[in-house]
């Protein structure tokens, strides 16, 4: 059935999954903030804010998870919408761990190592957001495969960008432990931009089978 005839059946759906993913670039934004506070700021407050969104973002998924138990017609298949429940929900949990551990950095950590990565990964956060609103908008088409496409092209990106922090890691004079820790940093947000194009492509395939 096109989406634009699926559009306003079961609803909560659609504003579970628009929470979900607006919840998601919240965290990020909050995350964003926590790094500018590193080192001259209190973070705790701020390391609440991301925790709180990830807390929201279960909320939703698990309000998702109970609405498909107990509705028989769903505006999209089970699978479909609880797979995208779940990835939207994987986001802000990974960004929750990249925050936890920005707090215990090495001392004098410089954050120039992951900067650019968690500003692609606002970017990811931002089209996975407009994706999931454009899923339950009922649009499809040219402008759907431009943010599908860009997002992909984000994480091809990403992976480039983490290759040549490591390679500027492993060549240099850090000490172990520091190089052990950024690893770990660049590997997490690398994996943050992967739910965001894991999402993107469950909102993009569900577009193709409805359209």
């Amino acid at each position: 059935m096109p989406l634009a005839k699926l559009f306003g059946k079961e609803t909560r759906f659609w504003t579970l999954l628009q929470n979900a993913a607006a919840e998601a670039r919240v965290s990020v934004a909050a995350l964003l903030k926590l790094v500018a506070a590193l080192g001259s700021s209190p973070t705790e407050a701020l390391l609440g804010d991301i925790a709180q969104s990830r807390r929201k973002a279960k909320q939703f998924a698990t309000e998702t998870t109970e609405a498909l138990t107990k509705v028989f017609n769903t505006p999209l298949d089970r699978e479909d919408i609880e797979a995208l429940s779940s990835a939207l929900y994987k986001i802000s949990k990974t960004v929750e761990k990249i925050g936890e551990r920005l707090t215990i950095c090495p001392p004098g950590a410089k954050f120039d190592h992951i900067t650019k990565q968690l500003g692609m990964l606002e970017q990811a956060a931002g089209i996975t957001e407009i994706l999931v609103k454009e899923l339950c908008g009922g649009q499809h088409g040219e402008r759907v495969k431009e943010h599908y496409e860009r997002i992909q092209a984000i994480e091809t990106e990403a992976d480039s960008v983490m290759t040549e922090h490591l390679r500027a890691l492993y060549h240099g004079t850090d000490e172990p432990r520091s190089i052990v820790y950024w690893k770990d940093m660049l590997e997490l947000a690398e994996k943050a931009i992967d739910r965001c194009r894991d999402a993107g492509d469950i909102v993009f395939t569900t577009i193709l089978k409805n359209s």
